[in-house]
């Protein structure tokens, strides 16, 4: 089966700009500084409180929660927690990265305790950590996914049945899935992947989408699609010439900022494969 959903990235892009939400993002420590630019740049404002003694007042203001669990500690999962918390007392959606989880017993836990105890919105993960977390079997090296994942789709509308949540899975092709349909996003550049930080930017910028007024399935799907299409712009030179990973990183960023300008579309670039 296939079909556009009629994700308008322009639209989502002026709807993102326009909430200007507030996004608390809890995030590893490899990657602060690009999740808050990517916050930034989309049109939110991010902040990155991460102390269990003010997050819960924080998150309390805000219009989306991101918890990217890529450097696991004791205080951080406690963090972590009382953000959810928060987050569900306000109506504030959820984000979950569950970074890693299938590399070791730790973070195995750590994701299991926020998809089941907290109230999600999306789950975003590599196709090994949705595997993983899924309970099939998986490959995952540190926090990268490795390995072949033939039926991602219906994995993620697995796990997203399990956690009634929205879950991206990202890849070569992006899968956004529900309970009820999986739909593969066909935008990117292989350029992202030589980039450490990109996944977490990807959390960020669900997180922002889900911010703004749309509902959390078409947020996913236009944050999915929009991240694609400014990689794409990058690679392609759009906004500025790059000569390795750390420039491209740097025409991303810009990408980002300016992708609004360039009427972007996502026309023939969204498949819907399996409808239940």
């Amino acid at each position: 089966m296939s079909g556009d959903p009629d994700v308008r990235v322009g639209e989502a892009l002026d709807a993102l700009a326009e909430a200007t939400p507030l996004v608390n993002a809890l995030t590893n420590e490899v990657t602060v500084n690009e999740v808050a630019n990517c916050v930034l740049h989309w049109g939110g404002l991010p902040v990155m409180s991460d102390d269990e003694r003010e997050v819960a007042d924080m998150v309390a203001g805000a219009q989306a929660c991101l918890l990217n669990m890529g450097t696991v500690s004791e205080t951080g999962e406690a963090a972590m927690v009382a953000a959810g918390e928060a987050a569900a007392d306000h109506g504030v959606p959820v984000v979950v990265d569950p970074v890693g989880v299938g590399a070791t017993p730790t973070r195995d836990r750590v994701a299991e305790r926020l998809v089941t105890d907290l109230d999600v919105a999306v789950v975003k993960g590599n196709y090994g950590e949705v595997t993983a977390l899924a309970g099939a079997d998986s490959e995952v090296r540190g926090v990268e996914s490795v390995g072949e994942y033939a039926d991602i789709a219906e994995t993620a509308m697995a796990l997203a049945a399990r956690v009634d949540a929205v879950v991206v899975a990202s890849g070569e092709v992006d899968v956004v899935a529900t309970e009820a349909t999986a739909h593969e996003v066909h935008v990117g550049d292989p350029a992202m992947g030589r980039v450490v930080g990109t996944g977490c930017m990807l959390g960020g910028t669900l997180a922002a989408f889900a911010g703004s007024d749309l509902d959390v399935h078409r947020a996913a799907l236009a944050g999915t699609t929009a991240f694609g299409l400014a990689g794409e712009a990058a690679a392609d030179g759009a906004f500025g010439e790059y000569h390795g990973p750390a420039s491209y990183a740097v025409a991303f960023l810009d990408a980002v900022a300016g992708l609004a300008k360039t009427e972007p579309s996502a026309d023939g670039r969204i498949e819907r494969v399996v409808e239940r």
